[in-house]
């Protein structure tokens, strides 16, 4: 068993790290093997993928520290940008990310926390690209109007309560802004659901 004194070092070296280290930065730091398995059965770590561990007293930033430590190319969206501006009061339970079709399955394949990946074409991955603020981390999330034009996009897979929630907000969000929803529209190529759906409200 860790003495309190080494716990207080071990935090120490994985705050250096974000809270989140790969078996090559343990090891660069004199951390091996045993000490990995023993910091592991007794609950100070977490395994999130093979190769990564996670110190489990973060202060309860540990979620966004991770999908930022594991997927820094990756955007916020969907329902995660949705609860974000305030267009769906119901926190997801998934992080909702854009990620480049062209990237490995076995990236998203983690334990923790659980996210829900939207594959792209690498030239739709930056269209409304946005810097937001979850936690007092900076993350990339799409832009309200770009998160609509992917919302209209993917109506048919959301539930049907999320979806109008979602376009009542942004059709009553005075920060909306309706030039860059029509260009993001002709490059995802939804604009007639952009007519039918906000049109009709504008």
């Amino acid at each position: 068993m860790f003495k309190k004194t080494d716990i207080k070092d071990l935090k120490k070296i994985f705050t250096k790290y974000d809270f989140i280290m790969t078996t090559a930065q343990l090891k660069a730091e004199n951390i091996y093997y045993r000490d990995i398995q023993q910091m592991l059965d007794e609950g100070l770590i977490e395994k999130v993928k093979w190769g990564y561990y996670h110190w489990i007293e973060d202060q309860g930033k540990s979620e966004v520290l991770i999908i930022n430590s594991l997927f820094p190319d990756a955007v916020l969206c969907m329902e995660t940008a949705l609860f974000y501006y305030g267009y769906s009061d119901r926190n997801p339970a998934q992080w909702n990310i854009a990620i480049d079709k062209n990237t490995s399955r076995q990236r998203t394949k983690i334990d923790y926390p659980f996210v829900k990946a939207y594959r792209l074409e690498p030239a739709l991955l930056t269209v409304g690209e946005a810097e937001g603020e979850i936690d007092s981390i900076k993350v990339r999330i799409y832009d309200r109007d770009r998160t609509i034009c992917d919302v209209l996009r993917n109506m048919n897979k959301m539930d049907k309560e999320i979806f109008n929630k979602a376009i009542q907000g942004y059709v009553n969000d005075p920060k909306k802004n309706i030039p860059n929803l029509m260009r993001y529209a002709q490059d995802l190529r939804v604009q007639k659901r952009v007519k039918d759906f906000i049109g009709v409200w504008l």
